[in-house]
């Protein structure tokens, strides 16, 4: 079959963002299957092509995979209003190639909520079979942050939402959470499967012996890494107060390494400059290659996100399942199916939201038991083994959408 895959973020692992898509439609092709890949320009992305866009457009094979790249370019540094221009765009320009292409089912993976509009309209004036993937729930989850308080908007995403759901002919939810709330909003015979984010185990094994951290460190210091955007739902200004802390404490032992770009990402490094917080490192987004090694010489993989009630069940954070697939012990600071699995297999230490006291706590208590450290780690990956395995998540992927061809 023909899949036409809609994800405006789309990166291959030379980029410096998530890929899902790519794994998901390299698993497509190993099984005989086609894949058009339709995208936007992500700054931390790297679609693979590198020809000139005409009229605002790029095309081409990447291992296998016809990407279509559209001049939109986009980075979590701009403005609510700009980012949302672009997805309007991108929408539009989406809609296009869904009713003129020739394609078996059309798959769109969120976010931004307007990656379902080319699905909607392949469905309606063409009756394609339509599948949508929700990687957050909107605008449920924008309303709960605060991000979005204008009536109007929240009600057009609401009815966005829902029509969605009525035109797709089955949805996919990366975490339980997105699961239940795709359930609540939809009809009660659509189908829904969850398939989380996975593991790519090969990949994270594939290190170098040699490789140094970018910085120097004392004797018997441990370094604790968020990989990631920088942004609000992330609440990395509990990590810094937990630096602050150890630093009142007089504890050097513990750097925090940040590793990524997003919006907050300016305010957090001033903060550090103003509070002499020399415990706290700042690092560009790096491709996968990259980030391997760095993850391999880690100590501990931090998973931070703001205090949000939508957020425990409701996210399925990449840096979780890069952190247990390299064997990374994690430390996270919310409630949730993550905190769940992280006590049910012992690979790392949840603590409760917004108490700097108890991360600093954690840190120090991981960082002066490094046996304990290792044995967390192995248990992380073998958490990645049973559970997340991406070869396992992939084939149940392709399963699905041959099922929904085939009704």
């Amino acid at each position: 079959m023909h899949i036409l895959y809609f994800h405006q973020h789309f990166s291959t692992p030379s980029g410096a963002t998530g890929t899902r898509s790519y794994e998901m439609a390299k698993k497509l092709l190993s099984l005989g299957h086609s894949v058009t890949m339709v995208c936007g320009s992500y700054n931390v992305g790297a679609t693979g092509l590198v020809n000139k866009f005409i009229n605002g457009r790029r095309e081409g094979d990447v291992e296998g995979i016809h990407v279509i790249e559209f001049d939109l370019s986009y980075s979590n540094t701009d403005g609510f209003a700009t980012r949302s221009w672009q997805f309007v765009k991108f929408a539009y320009q989406s809609v296009k190639i869904a009713l003129k292409s020739d394609y078996d089912l059309l798959f769109a993976t969120s976010t931004p909520l307007t990656a379902s509009i080319p699905g909607i309209f392949g469905k309606i004036f063409r009756r394609k079979k339509f599948v949508f993937e929700v990687r957050d729930l909107w605008p449920e989850l924008p309303k709960a942050m605060g991000v979005i308080s204008n009536p109007v908007i929240l009600w057009g995403m609401s009815v966005l939402e829902k029509l969605s759901y009525a035109q797709a002919d089955a949805c996919i939810g990366l975490s339980p959470g997105i699961v239940e709330g795709i359930k609540r909003r939809s009809r009660k015979n659509l189908p829904v499967a969850l398939i989380p984010n996975g593991c790519d185990i090969s990949l994270f094994e594939n290190k170098t012996e040699t490789f140094e951290m970018p910085f120097e460190l004392k004797k018997g210091q441990v370094v604790a890494c968020f990989t990631g955007a920088h942004g609000l739902a992330n609440g990395l200004d509990n990590i810094l107060d937990a630096a602050q802390e150890l630093k009142s404490r007089g504890d050097d032992k513990v750097i925090i390494l940040f590793v990524g770009e997003g919006g907050v990402k300016p305010s957090l490094i001033e903060r550090v400059k103003q509070q002499q917080l020399d415990n706290c490192i700042f690092l560009n987004a790096m491709p996968k290659h990259q980030l391997v090694d760095l993850l391999n010489a880690a100590d501990i993989g931090l998973m931070p996100l703001a205090n949000v009630p939508a957020f425990y069940y409701g996210t399925s954070p990449n840096k979780f399942f890069d952190y247990i697939s390299c064997g990374l012990p994690v430390l996270n600071n919310y409630p949730g199916w993550l905190a769940d699995m992280i006590h049910e297999y012992g690979c790392g230490t949840a603590v409760a939201p917004d108490n700097p006291v108890a991360l600093a706590n954690a840190l120090q208590d991981m960082a002066s038991n490094k046996d304990a450290l290792a044995a967390m780690g192995l248990k992380g990956k073998q958490l990645a083994k049973d559970r997340f395995n991406r070869e396992d998540l992939s084939a149940q992927f392709v399963q699905f959408l041959i099922e929904v061809v085939k009704k």
